[in-house]
């Protein structure tokens, strides 16, 4: 069955947004006298929402749990206003996107991010792109890999399962597409490694967001 719609993560997926995430929040680490850490760390603590960012940040250094809420806030903070600093669109997806709405297939963004941060960084980098849905983490629903988000979705594009492509680099993403009972695609130029994405699921690996069309076709 050919595929009418694509939804893919953010972070790591569509935008590299580690630099901007890793400065925002060893700042605000720094501002509480906490150790910071590396991008590679935070590749690592990144994919399952803010809270376990933060959550993530603290145990690594067995920090009281008491200060949540503060470095949450200071991180939320210094993200809404570094969030442009240093992220960009990885090599190929500008291309990638435009083949997509050639074809004629719906494309949607889900994110763990909070919304009001998704829906900030997708108009300032795809402005003039029109995505079909564009979702963050949203109060009442759970984050990736809970389905709920994905299914909502899939009722507004009113398509088959069957007819959509999950596509994201971590393995909540492929988690959430086999929740949802879709089609799971791991990239490798994101955070995570080959192995990880398999195991999660993934029944396709692509190295270029070129290769995507490629899975389309072999679907079509």
């Amino acid at each position: 069955m050919s595929i009418k719609a694509v939804i893919f993560d953010l972070d790591g997926t569509l935008l590299d947004t580690i630099d901007d995430i890793t400065n925002s929040m060893n700042e605000a680490l720094q501002s509480m006298n906490l150790s910071t850490f590396t991008i590679e760390d935070y590749k690592i603590f990144v994919g399952l929402g803010v809270d376990h960012l933060v959550h993530e940040v603290l145990n690594a250094q067995n920090a009281d749990e008491v200060i949540f809420e503060d470095l949450k806030r200071k991180y939320l903070t210094n993200y809404l206003m570094k969030q442009n600093d240093e992220t960009k669109p990885y090599s190929g997806i500008l291309t990638m996107l435009e083949a997509l709405k050639e074809k004629n297939i719906n494309v949607c963004v889900l994110s763990n991010k909070p919304d009001i941060d998704t829906q900030l960084v997708i108009k300032y980098y795809f402005k003039d792109y029109p995505f079909f849905s564009v979702m963050g983490k949203r109060p009442g629903f759970e984050v990736k890999p809970n389905p709920s988000s994905v299914n909502e979705m899939i009722a507004l594009l009113q398509v088959n399962t069957s007819e959509v492509l999950y596509v994201g680099d971590t393995s909540t993403d492929m988690e959430t597409a086999v929740n949802a009972l879709l089609t799971p695609v791991g990239v490798l130029w994101g955070f995570r490694q080959k192995e990880e994405l398999l195991l999660s699921g993934a029944e396709y690996i692509i190295r270029h967001p070129s290769e995507l069309l490629e899975v389309i076709e072999k679907r079509s």
